[in-house]
């Protein structure tokens, strides 16, 4: 999709009728509930935005209407970055989004999206669903009368654009990057200048000189945000971002309302949405790359040993302070996730890997 024609999918909506929708109490009419979801993503979006509008539609489908979700696309309610307190403050009843963009309200918040050197997709499913990941995230979102659940994953991402290419640490210093979360910290341990902004927001950034670098999932978004019209060189792999998972958020008090049917409902489509955001993204960013490479000419390369150094060392640093210096609660989390990542390491390590490597040398179709 050509940058251009989907920002004009993006933005191109009645101004009245968003309005109206938008300040609309929820409808309940014949035991039907109508919910608004507020999301961080562009309309239509690939991958990310169009995972929110399928999660929307299939909770309708599988409820018989008597659940209707309704989706407003970043900026359509409210900005990007503030669907989180849509939620708290009662303007909307879902958010869609990733809990990184949440860490002022509690750095334990970053776990559950991506930990730099941390947990592959799969690692970090199974450490929300099966070894008491999401119990943890439950306590950090009752703060705030939330609660999340996985919504979809991009696995391992992009490293990001950047104008001029990388030799060494030194290439770093005062570079202004936007990345998030707590690798969006291990870049600026480095000596990055790191901001956050939503992904509308980047390549007019990038254009205008304000930023040098910025990284967002990988080739199928980045392919339509169109960055590769000012940055050439597109690193890989990500070291910070290995398995970045997103969320839906609801409110606690109304989702408990919620007859117990629609609970499962809710409950069980949005975990198949994980997967399927996963597939997707799995299925499309090859293709993309491809055309990214072929017909736009972009760089493909690989951080040097230096910087994948230095950035575990930071990582590494960042995390320890956490478990020695966060408030309860973050600590809490980030022993939890320490412990199921040491766990989980044994079987990607000591098998998913092993086999990777085998298949990589001595096998391929012919």
């Amino acid at each position: 999709m050509k940058r251009r024609e989907f920002f004009k999918s993006a933005t191109a909506m009645t101004a009245g009728v968003a309005a109206a929708t938008a300040l609309a109490a929820p409808a309940i009419a014949q035991g039907n509930i109508t919910w608004r979801m507020v999301t961080t993503w562009p309309k239509n979006f690939p991958g990310l935005g169009v995972g929110a509008q399928n999660l929307a539609d299939r909770i309708t489908a599988a409820s018989g209407g008597r659940l209707t979700v309704q989706v407003f696309a970043a900026g359509e309610m409210v900005p990007p970055l503030q669907s989180l307190d849509a939620v708290i403050d009662g303007s909307a009843e879902m958010s869609h989004g990733a809990a990184y963009y949440w860490q002022n309200k509690s750095q334990g918040l970053s776990f559950y999206t991506g930990v730099p050197y941390g947990m592959t997709s799969r690692e970090l499913t199974a450490w929300v669903r099966f070894l008491g990941g999401q119990e943890i995230w439950d306590e950090i979102y009752d703060q705030f009368g939330v609660q999340g659940f996985l919504s979809g994953d991009t696995g391992t991402q992009a490293g990001g654009w950047f104008k001029k290419e990388l030799t060494g640490v030194a290439d770093i210093q005062g570079l202004r990057f936007r990345t998030p979360g707590l690798g969006g910290q291990t870049w600026a341990k480095l000596g990055a200048a790191v901001t956050n902004m939503a992904a509308g927001e980047i390549f007019a950034a990038l254009q205008s000189g304000t930023l040098d670098a910025a990284e967002f999932v990988g080739p199928y978004n980045d392919l339509a945000l169109g960055f590769y019209q000012i940055a050439k060189n597109y690193y890989f792999p990500s070291f910070v971002e290995p398995g970045l998972a997103t969320e839906l958020v609801v409110s606690k008090a109304k989702f408990q309302a919620l007859p117990e049917d629609l609970q499962a409902i809710v409950k069980a489509v949005t975990q198949a949405a994980y997967d399927d955001v996963a597939s997707d993204m799995y299925a499309n960013d090859p293709r993309a790359l491809q055309a990214l490479v072929s017909e736009h000419g972009v760089q493909v390369r690989q951080f040097p040993e230096e910087i994948l150094e230095a950035g575990a060392k930071a990582a590494s640093e960042i995390i320890a302070d956490i478990r020695s210096n966060g408030d309860a609660l973050t600590k809490k989390v980030a022993e939890s996730y320490v412990s199921a990542f040491n766990l989980l390491r044994t079987r990607t390590e000591g098998t998913d890997m092993p086999f990777l490597a085998a298949r990589q040398k001595y096998f391929s179709f012919s």
